[in-house]
């Protein structure tokens, strides 16, 4: 009897509990990569600031490095043509609706003292590429920035 009451006690707890993440993307994402290509429709006709640090495009060629077991990770903008050069340390995972979440932590602070980060679609994703997709909206009309990634 003890034990049937224990068996049913530790599937109730394992079926109560939800999963925090997506463990597949978020693997398949680990290693270092680099930001081939920033798209977007009306592009010609709206700015996008990625990340509140630069204009989209001058995240082409950015160096990105995911740790999957500890979900961190640095971004690196080499500069030039007018775009800054930038470099952060960031926490990241892919929740169980295939969003990726990340927020730069500055040295010093602790990611859970960060209140502030981003949520964007994980699509196309295979062993060698990927593509986070931001949606954002200007005047009412939503948009989408499609950044590709190819890993190096």
């Amino acid at each position: 009897m003890k034990k049937l009451v224990l068996l049913s006690f530790v599937g109730l707890a394992l079926a109560s509990c939800k999963p925090t993440m997506d463990k597949q993307s978020q693997y398949g994402i680990k290693g270092d990569w680099t930001l081939t290509s920033v798209s977007h429709i009306g592009g010609e006709f709206v700015k996008v600031t990625s990340f509140n640090i630069a204009d989209a495009h001058c995240f082409n060629g950015s160096q990105w490095k995911f740790v999957s077991n500890n979900n961190t990770g640095v971004v690196n903008l080499s500069g030039g043509n007018s775009c800054p050069m930038f470099e952060s340390n960031f926490k990241w995972f892919v929740n169980p609706n295939g969003e990726f979440e990340f927020k730069f932590v500055d040295a010093g602070l602790k990611a859970k003292n960060v209140t502030t980060g981003y949520k964007m679609k994980v699509r196309n994703q295979t062993a060698t590429s990927f593509d986070l997709i931001d949606h954002f909206y200007v005047d009412g009309q939503g948009y989408d920035v499609t950044y590709h990634f190819v890993k190096n």
